[in-house]
């Protein structure tokens, strides 16, 4: 087994969700997230994302050009310095524990040498990680899906049997 999880329901956005779950992922209600996103995924799918937890009154803390374009299309962001600006930087407030999500898609030499060190953190605290614009979208909507409707759990035989 390579640990694959399913999850069930009538959208993509709640089966997602029960897939993290299954995957022992537990996405957060409420709290902050911290984007850098490089530019070719500086798309409408991030600004969604992004608008989604914004609504939902998730904090944003962002790196310099995607807090410039976040920023740009009407979603307040707080400036987060990468891990070679300086501190205090990203991986501060992931140690400090005032980061509850993470979405962070990288280029480059140095955008993924300091992807390691938030990888690490992310890791040992249970932090949830994403590293593509579509998971980042997946996961934004499935938190409000949450937040929004019931949880319901299906039977596969039942789903079986009736297709």
């Amino acid at each position: 087994s390579t640990g694959e999880v399913m999850g069930l329901d009538d959208s993509f956005e709640k089966a997602f969700l029960k897939a993290q779950m299954g995957a022992g992922v537990r996405l957060p209600e409420m709290g902050s997230v911290f984007i850098s996103i490089k530019n070719s995924d500086k798309t409408q799918m991030i600004l969604e994302a992004a608008n989604i937890l914004n609504e939902l009154g998730f904090k944003i803390l962002a790196t310099k050009g995607t807090s410039i374009f976040l920023n740009g299309n009407s979603i307040q962001t707080k400036l987060v310095k990468k891990v070679f600006e300086g501190r205090p930087n990203i991986v501060d407030f992931l140690k400090d524990e005032q980061v509850q999500i993470v979405f962070n898609t990288t280029e480059g030499i140095q955008a993924l040498e300091d992807s390691k060190s938030i990888r690490s953190i992310c890791i040992r605290s249970k932090i949830p990680y994403y590293t593509t614009a579509a998971g980042c979208n997946a996961v934004a909507k499935a938190i409000k899906a949450n937040n929004e409707s019931e949880f319901n759990v299906y039977k596969i035989q039942t789903i079986l049997k009736d297709n």
